[in-house]
């Protein structure tokens, strides 16, 4: 098994790269998905944070109000710290037993055997740079021009132009991921460039598994 950490800024094109990676055959496990997962009304996560941050968090329909949420922690240090000790190790054992699971051998609840010596096993998360999350035996960065990440928050995400930059800034910069990175992914392109990109990268982690096996 090949555990890839993949990762890039808000607005790089992460999400669509991830996408393209499991329709090629790679086992994806996303961070973002989990913690959503994790905080459905109901959970021991919810109820935790509603305890912490008050009933305000909670939207009309009684599931969590994301946004609200990022307005409190975003410019509170201390907030956030409170809310990375709810969420982090849950999502954090989460992702240890879907690695388990990926682990196992075919029929035994493991994946099928798309690539020889294993699957190739995505690690979907955001922040993989800014938490430094080690477990990984390659970390793909998705790469995208700050303009064009500004013009999909904006555009894609309805966000404020001062808001997308301050979420930006928020985040480890462009040099400190492509520092960070075994091989980049560039989406500074049409969607046409990101796939022949994805082929190129995917080749090269199938081959790795291969190697590892």
């Amino acid at each position: 098994m090949l555990v890839v950490g993949l990762t890039g800024g808000i607005g790089s094109g992460k999400s669509s790269v991830s996408a393209l990676l499991a329709g090629r055959g790679a086992v994806v496990i996303d961070a973002d998905a989990i913690t959503h997962d994790l905080q459905r009304p109901g959970t021991p996560v919810f109820a935790a944070m509603v305890e912490r941050f008050g009933e305000g968090i909670v939207a009309g329909d009684g599931t969590l109000d994301r946004a609200g949420v990022a307005d409190i922690v975003f410019g509170d240090p201390s907030a956030l710290a409170d809310l990375n000790a709810i969420v982090h190790p849950a999502v954090g054992e989460e992702i240890a037993r879907q690695l388990a699971t990926a682990a196992q051998p075919p029929g035994e609840g493991g994946p099928d055997p798309v690539v020889p010596g294993g699957p190739v096993v995505v690690l979907d998360v955001p922040l993989l740079v800014e938490t430094g999350r080690g477990g990984t035996a390659v970390t793909v960065v998705v790469d995208a021009h700050p303009e064009d990440q500004l013009r999909r928050l904006v555009d894609g995400r309805g966000l404020t132009r001062s808001d997308a930059e301050a979420r930006m800034a928020r985040q480890a910069s462009r040099a400190e991921r492509l520092a960070a990175a075994d091989l980049v992914i560039d989406n500074t392109g049409d969607l046409a460039h990101l796939s022949a990109e994805v082929d190129r990268v995917w080749t090269d982690l199938v081959a790795r598994a291969a190697e590892a096996a």
